[in-house]
């Protein structure tokens, strides 16, 4: 037999023992299930280095986000902009990442996910030195536009990295890192405004924008260093180095064994198969993913691309990039008015979602995600009717409430601690960890596009909407959309904790299609 022809015979026998794949699969599924009570498993340290470092381009992004909310007080100032164009100025980046999402997915299918974040990395930094010359309103919105695109970059290939970089009993935190990171970079963003705050006008804003190059450059360098996604590799048919990575993301050989048997199966080849490098399908490297995503999906399929577009959408209609990007005006609504102490009050809405956010990676493979993530949003329904009721009672009042700002203020950090603890980490986690092998690039890539979409159209139509419904009608708005959001939750996102990446389609599967499933992708 020609070399790697005895793989390809080995591989028909596989597809053609669908049912016994699926029995198997289920029993190992059962026992992870029983097994789910004990410690959480231990982090493999170079899987953890792994996901530390591809994160880091999760803080440039955040950092991107925080920043614009207090510079955004100092350009309409200098540059002498309207409200319209601070608006857009906010959303730009969202339209522009929705491009780079949809373009990341196949790109990280092409060139590998490590060399993707390179890619990003470069984006950032050409768009932070465009940012940080803006001598006038189009060259700042042209750096906007460009870091947009690696922002897209960005929020597609981070938990895609993390996710095929850990072991089913991690995952959960790891691949949770990359929303930490974001936390983390838009306090630091808030820090940076308060910090350069206190500058001349034209030099402080122009600093918050245009440091964010230089964590672009130590990231361009570091992610080199470290391994590919062993799954990518294994697209690609080069066995032995997805192997030997395995090994080193692994905590035993055994569990290295039992990882690279499960993804050779998912990618549709044999699990004994003791070939180096081999020639794989053009189907197993991406081809055709389009019209196996949204033409011609299994059932599994369909409800993983339904479950991953509405935890997208959900994540921004509910309000966080209200919260976030014009926090100071909402307390300035709320009655406080001094610059220092608006600022303060937005660094404190940034230390507050960074601190439960790394509080939920400790809970996310413990308590799982479908418990967070309904907790969460029943807690967010109740922040937002409040604060909603609080800014009204503000808006309508001919003195000042000394109650009502203080319950608003509350009321905003409330709904950031819910908000944290589940449905910002478990986004990321849920929608990284559900699609297929094959899919899950461009899969991925659809739901980070429908996550920029949703953000832009909040981000530049707040304030639209709060001049035209007052800004407590449009917490109350945000309210209702957390209550439906809550009933999605319920009814179409099964619990992932605990299962691999190759069990997915079978937890999405309903026993009546679940042999009816396309051989291959598991």
């Amino acid at each position: 037999l020609a070399r790697g022809s005895l793989c390809d015979i080995q591989t028909l026998q596989v597809k053609m023992e669908p049912e016994k794949h699926t029995d198997m699969v289920e029993k190992k599924a059962s026992m992870e299930v029983e097994g789910s009570s004990e410690a959480p498993e231990k982090i493999n340290k170079i899987a953890l280095l792994c996901a530390v470092v591809g994160s880091i381009i999760s803080i440039i992004f955040g950092y991107d986000t925080g920043v614009m909310s207090g510079a955004m007080i100092f350009i309409k100032e200098d540059l002498k902009i309207n409200d319209v164009q601070v608006e857009v100025l906010a959303g730009i980046l969202n339209i522009c990442a929705l491009v780079g999402s949809l373009g990341a997915g196949r790109t990280s299918d092409y060139i590998g996910r490590r060399y993707t974040i390179v890619v990003a990395s470069i984006i950032f930094l050409i768009g932070s030195i465009l940012m940080g010359y803006g001598p006038n309103y189009p060259v700042l919105m042209t750096g906007r536009c460009i870091a947009g695109l690696g922002v897209g970059f960005a929020l597609m290939i981070a938990p895609v990295y993390s996710a095929e970089i850990s072991s089913p009993g991690t995952r959960g935190r790891l691949t949770a890192l990359p929303e930490l990171c974001i936390s983390l970079g838009i306090l630091l963003g808030y820090v940076s405004n308060y910090v350069f705050g206190k500058l001349a006008l034209t030099l402080g804003w122009r600093l918050m924008l245009g440091i964010a190059g230089v964590p672009s450059i130590v990231l361009a360098f570091g992610i080199v260093k470290m391994p590919e996604s062993p799954r990518w590799l294994v697209m690609q048919g080069r066995l032995a180095e997805a192997k030997k990575i395995l090994f080193l993301i692994s905590n035993t050989k055994e569990e290295a064994e039992a990882r690279f048997c499960d993804i050779l199966v998912a990618a549709g080849l044999d699990e004994n198969c003791k070939e180096d490098v081999i020639e794989v399908p053009k189907s197993t490297k991406g081809e055709g993913v389009w019209k196996e995503l949204l033409l011609r999906p299994t059932p599994p399929v369909r409800r993983i691309l339904i479950a991953a577009i509405g935890i997208h959408f959900f994540e921004h209609a509910t309000g966080i990039e209200a919260v976030v990007l014009y926090s100071p005006r909402i307390f300035k609504k709320a009655g406080v008015r001094s610059k220092d102490k608006l600022l303060i009050a937005t660094v404190g809405v940034g230390v507050t979602k960074t601190l439960f956010i790394l509080v939920a990676t400790f809970f996310i493979d413990k308590a799982g995600r479908r418990r967070l993530l309904l907790t969460s949003t029943g807690g967010m329904i109740v922040a937002l009717t409040g604060l909603g009721f609080c800014l009204t009672m503000v808006e309508h009042s001919k003195e000042q409430l000394t109650w009502a700002l203080s319950l608003s203020i509350v009321s905003v950090y409330v709904f950031v601690v819910f908000f944290s603890i589940g449905l910002g980490p478990i986004t990321w986690v849920y929608s990284s960890e559900i699609f297929p092998l094959k899919l899950r690039a461009q899969g991925t890539s659809i739901g980070v596009a429908v996550n920029r979409l949703t953000n832009a159209t909040i981000s530049m139509s707040f304030l639209s909407i709060y001049k035209a419904i007052t800004i407590g009608g449009a917490f109350f708005m945000f309210a209702g959309m957390a209550v439906l959001a809550w009933i999605f939750f319920y009814f179409c996102l099964p619990e992932t904790k605990g299962r691999s990446l190759e069990e997915m389609e079978m937890v999405f599967s309903k026993s009546k299609d679940t042999n009816k499933s396309r051989n291959g992708i598991v």
